[in-house]
């Protein structure tokens, strides 16, 4: 017996396909092409080679921007992801709260982040803000606006606030979908609420813990908006991460081809590490 292919159902993906096309490839094909040219006035290119590509890699200046984002993103999962895990165990899982607590949860993540970046701007001001006064009567000095410490615990708490709840919601529903049986064989085995975590939801929220950490790994490393509205990249060059640096080469002294270079490994490392986060997780899981 024959069966019939219908491929009318690819006519509903060509737009898909189109879009995706005229959004991202396109624009990365320019990309590409800059990186390979030296651009001058009225629109005239030489061909440069990989000459752009060895200066960023040669570049003080990249490797300090690289490094500081290497250790945000690493600060920002190591707090976000057991934070979040925490308060989404905490959370009820019956009962009129929990509507009451998804939508207290879902509401940083609905402010746009320019508004995120002007909030925790004018909380932090050095002689007005709420921080900053709560701050200074703990004892602590406190000015983002000078000392890079400070305006690391200022970024660092106000992504935690922003980002943390897509932590939560994500191991919510992991928590839900896991069935009742669990609890009631480790209820009647006596198991204690350690047990219960280490050897039922734990293991339930590996997928789930492997795409929020996936997820804040590549937001974190490409953030831009909240920390050029908060500290604009200062004090000196404390919170310039590799984001802001791009934009200042490119948009600050328009240097198109060494910018365009810059996002390419901008891009290839972000692909890199989320490739290799990925395969640990899931040969840890395999195991």
């Amino acid at each position: 017996m024959n069966k019939t292919v219908n491929q009318r159902a690819w006519w509903f993906v060509l737009p898909v396909v189109l879009l995706v096309a005229f959004n991202a490839v396109i624009p990365l094909m320019t990309v590409v092409n800059y990186s390979v040219q030296e651009s001058f006035g009225s629109n005239m290119f030489f061909w440069s080679g990989v000459r752009w590509f060895e200066e960023v890699l040669r570049s003080e200046r990249f490797h300090a921007s690289l490094l500081r984002q290497l250790a945000f993103t690493a600060a920002i999962l190591a707090i976000e992801v057991p934070l979040g895990l925490a308060i989404a165990l905490a959370m009820p899982r019956r009962g009129p709260w929990v509507s009451v607590c998804l939508v207290l949860m879902a509401l940083p993540l609905l402010i746009p982040w320019n508004v995120v970046g002007a909030m925790w701007n004018i909380m932090a001001l050095p002689t007005i803000g709420l921080l900053s006064e709560t701050l200074h009567a703990l004892g602590f000095d406190y000015n983002y606006t000078r000392e890079p410490g400070a305006a690391w615990f200022t970024v660092i708490l106000m992504d935690v606030w922003h980002w943390t709840s897509l932590v939560v919601l994500l191991c919510y529903a992991g928590l839900v979908s896991i069935p009742d049986a669990y609890y009631q064989a480790a209820k009647i085995d006596g198991a204690r609420p350690w047990a219960v975590f280490r050897y039922i939801q734990l293991p339930k929220l590996r997928y789930v813990l492997t795409i929020a950490i996936l997820l804040r790994f590549m937001d974190s490393f490409m953030i831009y908006t909240e920390v050029v509205v908060l500290t604009g990249g200062g004090p000196g060059t404390a919170t310039t991460f590799l984001s802001i640096d791009l934009v200042k080469t490119a948009l600050g002294q328009f240097d198109l081809g060494p910018a365009a270079a810059m996002s390419l490994v901008y891009f290839l490392i972000i692909l890199l590490m989320s490739w290799l986060f990925y395969t640990l997780m899931m040969r840890n899981q395999s195991r």
